[in-house]
Order: C-alpha cells, then structure tokens, then sequence
C-alpha cells in the first residue's frame, strides 16, 4: 500500500480553503477518495460518497480517516472552493515525476465543452477546457479551463507555459494559426503543426494557389513529397492524400523557424455518400511527408481518445456539477483517473471494463494505481 499512497504525495501541500475549525476531514484524503471513485466509475459527490463508505475498510490501510469519509455536501462545497490554478499545479508535478520522454511525441491541444455545467441561478456559462493530449502515450498533460470556445486563443499560451515540451510536435486546428502561438511553441523547444483555414486569408489564399499549381503539373515537383493512405471499417471507407514542399523563404518572415507548407485531401465513403475535404497546414519540422501525416492523424485521435471517451465511459456532459470552481476540478479527476486507466497494463480490458472491476475488486484497484506509479 505504500506504493498506492505515494501517488497521491504531491497533492498533501494542497492549501485547504476551509477555516481551521471546520476541518473535520483532511484535504488530501478528500482527494484520494475522489479520485479512487473517479476511477472506479462515480459521475458525482453523492457517488464518491458511497464509494468512500463502501471501501472505508480499504481506505484505512494508508488513510486515516479520523471522522469517516465526507459527506457529498462538504465533497461539493470544499471542492468547490479550491484553487484551481494550484490543483492544476499538483497535477504537473504528478505527471511530471513521470518523466516521459517526449522527443517527437504528438501534443495535440483541443477544447471541450461540459454541456451541463452551466448553473442559470448564478449565471455561470457551461465551462469550456482546452486540454494537451499526449496522442501516443495516451496521457493528458494539462488543462486551461476558458469562459468559452472563442476564447481558447488566449488560453493556449497559458496552457504551454504549464507544460515541458521540449522536443514534442504540437499540433492545434484552424482557430489557433496565429503567429503568437507559433512561437510560443517553439520557444518551448518544441515544433508545431497547424490547420490552415480562412481566419488567415492571406495565408490561405498563398496555400491555395501553390498547390493548385503543383496539381496543374500533376504533382511533379521538386521537393514535393506524397504520401496515400486508405481506411476501411465500421462501414465506411477513407483515403487520404498527404503533400508536402519546403516553405517559401518569405514565410520564415513572419512565422517562427517555419519549414514546410502541406496539403491533405480527404474522401470519405459511408452509407453510399461521398464526402471531401481539403485542407493546409503549416509546420516547422521538415518537409517528411509520413512523420507528419502521422501527426496530422494523431491529432484527429484526440475526438476518440479523449474527447469520446470521457463523454461515452465518463458520462461527462451528463454531469451536473455546477457550483464554484468544482465543474473544473471534477474535469481534473476525470483526466487524472484516464490517465492512470490508460497507461494501465496489469488488466486486458477496455476502460469501461477497467473501471467496473476496480470497483469491484480491491485488489484490481491496487494493481492499477501501483502499476501507475511504478512506470
């Protein structure tokens, strides 16, 4: 059990927002049995409640527990209270201990919506987040949580000062190629790949019209790399035509250490419909076409990996965690207890699966959290 307690040590120094009398139960034990029900499958306090009474014999092998588990009222109150800033922080150093190589890893960043965390009483809009994804590793390094979507462009800086970087390929969609953002990535010592579309018109335009000129002589240019791939599953089909080029010099102008321009039709088949798209991007790594479509592919991955499964296996946008700042520390254990469940290999089992022997079988339980702690 001492290998279960230490994943939880960089959480002790967590300031407590409560006033000294009314600490009838440690914060830091708070957060254990959160995020030990988070694992196992609650969606809210009243859930992480019965959890902690459940498994209190458990618990008490490396927590104290003096006056029992919390009720779900001060789970939701003291939570609510929290800084999130200094959460977030606890969250960091967790991963960070980890010290995971990210030469070349794929950093996708992307936002999601909590649909009903909204609270009309107190005027408090749906939260937003914006997550750094890890697309190999399958771990979420960090989150910024925005008043909403339109304000993710300020956001991601803040989002990469939390992270280190050094040597990763972050990859962002169409909202976030601004030249700020360029180079924030790369004084982080890492590359970036970004979309291309219309909210940079000139940029565009120059994508555009380059690349119809390589399609007028059939593609056969100098410097011009392709790369084809094809799909096929869940009764549809994909290809995918990846070109890259160097970048024009002038470029290098106005976007940080930018070396390759690139293109990427997509043709989807499903259910006898036919749909395309093209779209550009622009890189600072260099013109390979197959490491950077991998990227590219890695980023889309984020929707299924992330996204799909705290929303489908979480249940995330059924939650009515609502008041203060608990909506966003709620979103934290979630992504605390998917990156524990996704690096897991002591079990063969989906997460959903995962989730329900944990909840199940204490030993299961312990198996995941030291196995996680150990790697």
């Amino acid at each position: 059990m001492t290998s279960v307690a230490a994943i939880f040590d960089h959480f002790d120094n967590l300031t407590d927002p409560r006033i000294q009398r009314n600490k009838k139960h440690l914060l830091h034990e708070m957060v254990v049995v959160a995020l030990c029900a988070a694992i196992c499958g609650a969606e809210g306090w009243a859930d992480v409640e019965r959890f902690g009474n459940t498994k209190l014999k458990w618990f008490r092998r490396f927590l104290k527990l003096e006056n029992g588990i919390a009720s779900h009222d001060t789970f939701g109150r003291v939570f609510s209270l929290l800084d999130t800033t200094e959460f977030l922080n606890c969250l960091q150093a967790w991963v960070e201990q980890f010290q995971f190589a990210m030469q070349q890893q794929g950093v996708a960043i992307d936002g999601k919506t909590i649909r009903r965390s909204f609270d009309r009483a107190t005027g408090q809009s749906a939260l937003h987040v914006v997550s750094a994804w890890a697309t190999d590793l399958r771990v979420c390094l960090g989150q910024v949580a925005v008043d909403g979507k339109s304000n993710e462009i300020t956001a991601v800086p803040k989002l990469l000062e939390l992270l280190e970087l050094t040597g990763a390929v972050v990859t962002l969609d169409a909202m976030h190629c601004q030249k700020e953002t360029a180079t924030a990535i790369r004084n982080k010592g890492a590359d970036y790949l970004l979309t291309v579309k219309k909210n940079q018109p000139s940029l565009h335009r120059e994508l555009l019209e380059q690349f119809v000129e390589y399609g007028e002589q059939d593609y056969q240019v100098r410097g011009l790399r392709r790369h084809a791939t094809t799909e096929k599953g869940h009764g549809r089909q994909e290809r995918r035509e990846y070109y890259v080029a160097p970048a024009p010099s002038h470029l290098q102008e106005t976007w940080a250490d930018i070396k390759t321009i690139g293109m990427v039709y997509r043709q989807r088949e499903s259910n006898g419909k036919l749909h395309e798209e093209t779209l550009f991007f622009i890189s600072s790594l260099p013109p390979r076409v197959r490491m950077l479509a991998k990227h590219l592919r890695g980023h889309w991955g984020i929707e299924n990996s992330l996204h799909w499964v705290l929303d489908v296996t979480f249940r995330e946008d059924d939650s009515r965690i609502r008041k203060g700042n608990s909506p966003e520390i709620a979103s934290i254990f979630r992504k605390l207890a998917l990156n524990i469940l996704q690096r897991d290999t002591t079990i063969k089992s989906s997460i959903r699966g995962k989730r329900l022997q944990a909840g199940w079988n204490n030993d299961v339980l312990e198996a995941i959290l030291a196995g996680f702690n150990k790697l």
